[in-house]
């Protein structure tokens, strides 16, 4: 289109000198002594023209030639550039398609352009992380030193270490971004996995409530997380009674309500032979869920006078007439109590309520048989004991 507007113009140029030119009015005489030259108007205008239009060619020509090591500088870098763009595009297409050699590859190329030399690094950080080429993921890291990617660089370093399992490193990584006044909720999903390598279990109760407030924890996960720190803590105080009780009250109300971590630190309390501490946490519990692993750790919680958990479990039969587990628990209280009538009536009706739990049968006909050995029925108890073996299934 512009060819076609040029070609117009230049007919429309000829026509106009062709309709003017007859028009030729005038002299113009140029002396320079002894010579002297004598032109027609109309001439001399077009000499002017033509001379302007050869001196205007003339000197671009000049310039171009003069400007042209620049210009070849210019394209040069500008195809430097554009082939360091297109390797850039090139590592990050490789890198998501698990290409990780050839990554890292164009990642080099891509850092013969300074302005992508950040991104260029962090694209080979991660290909070798991945290859587990650790020390050369250090070294790309180590070339990031542009200060707006000092967090980007601190984060990723955080991420692929504690991926490392290196959790120290990751730490390391945090402190210093933190230290920065960054606290970004990355960071923290960083920083629990971290803590959890290294068994910082309290680090890790803080995180999780932390997370949740923001719903960046999947509830599931979230609860798993709590009642695992909480038992490792519980875990690390078994040989101390008075800290493990301590550490029991310390923890939030809902892993306290929990049946495992309930039963789990009823457990650690009779071995250290403090029956009465269990046997509260065990009866608070199930204040708050009903649970058949707690009723059976509460018959284990009787000590040396079983009348008084007899009186309570009895009790409970108001609000769950038909539990097997829970007839089960009284079964095994009378036993220790010696109350034999009443065991050998709990655990027979526990028998009967069992239904398909293979495990309580098992459990119920051990115990009728040492009920059995006690009285001195060895027949009975024989009877009992083979039952119980032929009530395990075996896969």
């Amino acid at each position: 289109m512009r060819a076609l507007f040029w070609l117009v113009l230049l007919f429309a140029a000829a026509v106009a000198i062709a309709i003017f030119g007859h028009f030729d009015v005038g002299q113009v005489l140029i002396v320079f002594d002894p010579y002297r030259v004598d032109v027609s108007l109309n001439f001399a205008v077009l000499a002017i023209v033509v001379t302007f239009i050869v001196l205007h060619v003339l000197i671009r020509a000049i310039r171009n030639l003069w400007k042209m090591p620049e210009r070849v500088a210019a394209y040069r870098a500008r195809s430097r550039a554009a082939k360091a763009h297109a390797a850039l595009r090139d590592a990050l297409a490789n890198l998501y398609s698990g290409r990780f050699s050839r990554a890292e590859k164009a990642a080099r190329d891509a850092r013969l352009l300074t302005e992508n030399g950040p991104p260029a690094a962090m694209v080979g950080a991660l290909a070798a992380h991945r290859m587990r080429e650790y020390t050369r993921r250090d070294e790309w890291l180590a070339k990031i030193d542009d200060k707006e990617w000092e967090d980007a660089r601190l984060m990723t370093t955080a991420d692929m270490r504690v991926d490392a399992r290196d959790a120290e490193g990751a730490l390391d990584a945090l402190a210093e971004l933190e230290a920065q006044g960054m606290r970004r909720l990355h960071a923290q999903q960083i920083a629990l996995r971290a803590h959890q390598q290294l068994k910082h279990w309290p680090e890790v109760l803080k995180l999780v409530k932390q997370l949740e407030k923001r719903e960046a924890i999947h509830p599931a996960v979230a609860l798993r997380l709590r009642q695992l720190s909480a038992e490792h803590l519980l875990r690390d105080r078994r040989h101390d009674p008075v800290a493990l009780l301590e550490c029991w009250d310390s923890l939030p109300l809902t892993e306290r309500q929990s049946p495992r971590i309930a039963d789990l630190a009823a457990e650690l309390l009779l071995q250290l032979e403090r029956p009465k501490e269990a046997r509260k946490i065990v009866e608070d519990a199930l204040v708050q869920q009903w649970d058949a692993r707690l009723l059976r750790r509460y018959a284990d919680c009787a000590g040396a006078e079983a009348l008084p958990l007899i009186q309570r479990a009895e009790a409970w039969q108001a609000d769950h007439p038909d539990d097997a587990d829970l007839k089960f628990t009284l079964g095994r209280l009378c036993l220790h109590q010696q109350l034999w009538g009443k065991a050998q009536a709990f655990l027979e009706q526990s028998l009967a309520l069992s239904g398909d739990n293979d495990t309580l049968k098992v459990r119920c006909h051990r115990a009728l048989a040492r009920l059995h050995e006690e009285l001195g029925n060895t027949g009975e108890a024989s009877v009992h004991y083979r039952a119980s073996a032929l009530a395990i299934k075996l896969t």
